[in-house]
């Protein structure tokens, strides 16, 4: 029986896609474990993670961003459109060292948008690209197995799908610096307005060194499937 296939069940999923899941899993409930944690950690200097983000800002030199309340848990985000930092409610108005941190992140966003910090540029701009090739991929790829049969150009259709695909991927990569560089602005901006104290600055730098993970794991989901796609539909053209 060809590989990958074996009595019609796809190991491609089970030894490449599988162990990336469960990675995303473990990184997920490792920044929610992280956080819980670093939420009863209340620093000493009783700033918000609302008032903490504003610093930020104004070490930034970043002026007319708003900053304001959203519902549900770690929803915390900048929205470039509309330039305003949502922090959700565990984190707008708490005094913790965990809140301050993810404040401080998403304020280091913002002051990438304001300074043109290039790999978020770069991200910005493949956002459509990623979003239109993310919704073709598949429908590509199940019609050109469709009309395999009948043309043979058809199989192109898989692997333009394929390449669509591989867009996500680029996402992913692209993401990984701009959320690193996010987190090393908030750590700077932490220490040098003295937000916290060295003690306390190891529950901000643990719950954004836990949240960089699920951007690794997210990497490695985007390119697993990308491998597994190739290995399917690359065999399946060998076998046809």
């Amino acid at each position: 029986m060809p590989y990958p296939y074996f009595y019609g069940f796809d190991w491609t999923y089970l030894y490449i896609v599988l162990p990336c899941l469960l990675l995303s899993f473990i990184t997920s409930a490792r920044v929610n474990s992280t956080f819980k944690r670093y939420s009863s950690q209340i620093s000493s200097r009783r700033i918000t993670g609302a008032e903490a983000a504003q610093r930020v800002l104004s070490a930034n030199g970043v002026r007319n961003v708003r900053i304001e309340k959203v519902s549900g848990n770690l929803t915390d985000h900048y929205d470039p459109k509309s330039n305003i930092i949502r922090l959700s409610d565990a984190v707008y108005s708490s005094a913790s060292t965990a809140a301050i941190g993810v404040a401080c992140h998403e304020a280091g966003h913002a002051a990438q948008y304001a300074h043109n910090y290039f790999p978020i540029k770069i991200r910005a701009a493949i956002i459509p690209i990623t979003n239109f090739g993310s919704k073709l991929a598949m429908p590509l790829i199940l019609l050109g197995i469709l009309l395999s049969s009948f043309a043979a150009f058809s199989y192109s259709l898989v692997y333009l799908g394929i390449g669509f695909f591989a867009l996500s991927l680029v996402f992913q990569l692209v993401t990984l610096p701009v959320e690193f560089n996010a987190s090393r602005r908030a750590m700077e901006a932490i220490e040098s307005a003295e937000l916290l104290t060295k003690e306390e600055q190891k529950g901000a730098r643990k719950t954004l060194s836990a949240a960089a993970l699920t951007y690794v794991a997210a990497v490695a989901i985007a390119a697993a499937q990308l491998l597994r796609l190739v290995l399917l539909f690359g065999n399946r053209r060998s076998r046809d």
